[in-house]
């Protein structure tokens, strides 16, 4: 009897260990390297890149507009999980910086992908 009680348990352990869930990976989640297109936003500033304002462009010496990132391939350089949404840091692949004096933007990943303000480039 005992050994029928410990089989019955063993099965049972057995079964449920194999149903555990097991990590889902996402192909579409960015990682350190990929590259991207920034597109042309649907309003008239970018709302999930954090690019500086108008104003702010202008007292650093550069044009009040952001037609110059238009199409520009950009690399990300850094992938951080924030609240439950993907944050990336974002730098041109030529190396230049954006505007003339930032290296480096950061960008919601989920958000900024679905509002078309950045696209991912096939290699």
């Amino acid at each position: 009897m005992k050994n029928l009680l410990f089989l019955l348990i063993f099965v049972c352990g057995v079964s449920f260990a194999s149903t555990s869930p097991t990590p889902v990976v996402n192909n579409n989640d960015p990682k350190v390297g990929d590259v991207l297109k920034i597109t042309t936003p649907k309003h008239v500033a970018f709302n999930h890149i954090e690019f500086p304002k108008l104003n702010f462009i202008v007292k650093r010496g550069g044009l009040p507009n952001y037609k110059s990132v238009y199409g520009e391939l950009v690399i990300v350089k850094k992938v951080t999980n924030e609240d439950g949404s993907i944050h990336v840091l974002l730098e041109r692949k030529d190396g230049k910086k954006f505007f003339g004096f930032l290296k480096q933007v950061s960008a919601n990943y989920t958000e900024s992908i679905e509002a078309g303000e950045i696209v991912r480039v096939e290699k």
